[in-house]
């Protein structure tokens, strides 16, 4: 894969096995989710609303794995007298550090457990396709082995999208609704997850009185990242469970346990990557870049080279490729409120390295914080135009011009 170094997928399908232990942090919302089934609290409905690299996805999965892999309880029989008798009372709940040890488990584990479906954002294979989630079955699990944290760019590049826009369509629908209509094989509960219900059009008020009356035995898992572009119908019909960005300690821990990288550069790319960890993998791969070298001949042109060493910069940029035009953004933004901490707090009450604490303290006396702050915005704003695959050298060269003006203009940003 383009996204990781083989290093690195490497070692995230040795972490890949959903269970909560693997799942990076989270601890109160696991305790909250293993207590609803331990307790019989299980709502039909849930929907797991969690930022990127956060881990909804695989603690929504091992969630999945832990209900369908509890034993189940005996059936009623007749007996030899005409009546009917429970062969033993229900059984009791088996704890997340014990359920590899159950049959179920290793079928749920390799999602192949027959009363375990999925449904996300698919592409037609060819023109006039009407493809359903099924049609990527192997391509899901393998993604999933892969990149855990992954998004859905990066699954829909997986699944050689392009520039093709995934969708769950009217006939994903109709095939979730047949799914859920069966009874369950060996599981008590058919369990469903949803991932990106973002990606649901008005096709998704098929799903509404499933939702609502759902056959019995049925556990409805979304997992979203933005609950504004989800149908209200679906959302109100939902139980929430907030999954917080990481801390910038567990992404530093997981990356120094799980890639070997060094403690201080895992600190340093924990808090770049802002409690993100499908962010941090991708600086990882980058981590020998030297982007404050690049940042530094960027300001300079911009401040101080004139026009023709803006235009040779922005053909520079240009030419990063999309992963690295972002991440050397998001560092730029990360110098920028390391500039605004040490005006808060001081330098010296900073867990920073020598050439990141002078770079910041520099940035702070060309701009004030009004100007840093409409900086960011700007950083940002281009962020969101990489990924929607904006001109590069355009996009960096109109950046060049406004990062001049609201450094050099201080007026600009009163009147805005």
């Amino acid at each position: 894969m383009i996204y990781i170094a083989g290093r690195i997928i490497l070692i995230i399908r040795i972490y890949s096995y959903m269970q909560f232990k693997d799942v990076i942090g989270q601890e109160a919302v696991k305790q909250h989710l293993t207590e609803m089934i331990a307790h019989d609290r299980l709502s039909h409905a849930l929907i797991f609303l969690g930022k990127e690299g956060s881990g909804a996805l695989p603690l929504a999965l091992a969630f999945a794995q832990l209900v369908v892999s509890q034993p189940v309880a005996s059936p009623v029989v007749e007996d030899l007298f005409g009546g009917f008798t429970a062969l033993e009372s229900k059984p009791a709940f088996v704890s997340p550090e014990d359920i590899a040890t159950m049959p179920a488990f290793a079928r749920a584990e390799q999602l192949i457990h027959p009363d375990l479906h999925f449904s996300y954002p698919v592409i037609p294979k060819k023109s006039g396709d009407k493809p359903v989630s099924t049609d990527y079955i192997t391509e899901w699990r393998e993604f999933i082995l892969q990149f855990p944290y992954g998004n859905v760019y990066d699954w829909l590049q997986f699944i050689g999208a392009e520039n093709k826009q995934g969708n769950i369509t009217a006939d994903e629908c109709n095939d979730i609704i047949r799914k859920l209509s069966l009874k369950s094989f060996e599981s008590e509960y058919k369990v469903l997850v949803l991932w990106m219900p973002e990606y649901l059009g008005k096709e998704g008020n098929k799903l509404l009185k499933l939702i609502e009356e759902p056959p019995p035995n049925t556990l409805f898992i979304l997992v979203a990242e933005n609950d504004e572009q989800i149908l209200p119908t679906i959302l109100s019909r939902c139980q929430l469970v907030k999954v917080p960005l990481l801390a910038d300690s567990e992404v530093a821990e997981a990356l120094q346990t799980r890639g070997n990288v060094p403690p201080d550069t895992a600190r340093q790319i924990a808090g770049i990557s802002e409690g993100n960890y499908r962010e941090a993998l991708q600086l990882v791969q980058h981590a020998d870049e030297d982007w404050q070298s690049l940042l530094r001949e960027w300001l300079n042109a911009t401040l101080k080279g004139g026009p023709v060493a803006q235009v040779k910069f922005s053909e520079e940029a240009g030419k990063l490729g999309r992963e690295k035009q972002k991440q050397f953004l998001r560092y730029f933004n990360h110098l920028l409120e390391l500039s605004v901490r040490i005006r808060v707090l001081g330098a010296e009450n900073l867990v920073l390295g020598d050439s990141e604490k002078d770079f910041a303290q520099r940035l702070n006396k060309i701009a004030s914080v009004s100007q840093q702050q409409a900086i960011i915005e700007e950083l940002d704003r281009a962020s969101y135009y990489i990924e929607r695959n904006a001109n590069a050298k355009m996009l960096f060269q109109a950046l060049t011009i406004k990062l001049y003006h609201i450094i050099q203009n201080k007026t600009l940003i009163l009147s805005n």
